[in-house]
């Protein structure tokens, strides 16, 4: 089997986002969804719409969102427009909030370690193709943050992050705190999720990581740490898998000061194995051949 491509810049520019999407040569057809973090109130690493410009208006796209499953900004879609508003999206882009009304669409994974269905916002199927926009960076839960994540608890409803979390035993976001199951069993659920979203939109979904703000928080965290490494770049591949062991390996080859303070909360939650489980289910490979981009 041939390994995955994975194309790799240092440069971190608008323009340079653009590019990347040229170098994979896929043409993402019909209604494009971009899933990106719009950020959390209070949180100051998220990627702002300016940085994103180019890349939305060369696809033709539309920024999507879902609603999150824990107290905040964006538990509910009134709030959560909002903030929407407030970070400056709707300045520039249509933002579709997929859950926001009507029953969730479940999306089936009969090979799922954990979950056998997926639940997620209705309007997904508005949409012929996505380019999923990850600003890849540590996370408090997940270890890391990235394409898989992205794919999973980005892409759930809010009912549809409860049901991931607690591993297929509770869609009650007021509840599933209290009874979260073991890491592992999370981290496989994510993994599960991811695949559904994938299979849903097929050839028809590509992927680009941005390595800045590398912060050992996640954008959805009102309070969040301050990055701990220099940026470092940004990756593009049609394998979401491949993509996020690339970020990895680059962060575990670096030697900048703060590499072993990410590098601890990857391995503190595991986040690896997100990775591994994602593998196993064969929707990518973690094999991979970085290119590098001039």
């Amino acid at each position: 089997m041939d390994k995955s491509k994975v194309y790799f810049t240092k440069e971190i520019t608008p323009e340079s986002v653009v590019k990347m999407y040229e170098t994979l040569g896929v043409n993402l057809s019909g209604k494009v969804a971009v899933k990106l973090h719009s950020g959390e109130q209070g949180n100051q690493n998220y990627i702002r719409p300016e940085f994103v410009k180019a890349i939305v208006e060369k696809v033709n796209g539309t920024v999507i969102e879902c609603n999150a499953a824990y107290g905040g900004a964006r538990n509910t879609t009134e709030k959560h427009k909002k903030l929407i508003e407030d970070h400056g999206w709707t300045k520039y882009f249509d933002v579709d909030i997929m859950d926001a009304e009507g029953p969730d669409v479940e999306l089936k994974i009969p090979n799922g370690k954990r979950l056998k269905e997926n639940f997620v916002g209705k309007d997904i199927e508005k949409y012929d193709s996505m380019l999923v926009l990850s600003h890849f960076k540590g996370h408090p839960m997940g270890g890391y943050g990235g394409a898989l994540k992205q794919l999973s608890i980005g892409c759930a409803s809010s009912e549809g992050k409860s049901w991931i979390h607690s591993a297929g035993q509770s869609k009650d976001q007021y509840t599933i705190w209290d009874h979260l199951p073991e890491q592992d069993a999370f981290l496989e659920s994510m993994a599960d999720a991811a695949s559904s979203v994938v299979n849903h939109f097929g050839k028809n979904i590509i992927f680009i990581n941005v390595m800045c703000n590398l912060s050992v928080d996640c954008d959805c965290c009102a309070v969040a740490e301050d990055p701990c490494m220099k940026d470092i770049g940004i990756l593009a591949s049609t394998d979401p898998i491949a993509i996020d062991q690339a970020c990895i390996d680059l962060v575990y080859n670096s030697d900048d000061p703060g590499r072993d303070h990410f590098v601890e909360r990857v391995e503190r939650q595991n986040g690896v194995h997100t990775i591994e489980a994602a593998a196993e289910l064969g929707f990518g490979s973690r094999d991979y051949e970085l290119i590098n981009v001039d």
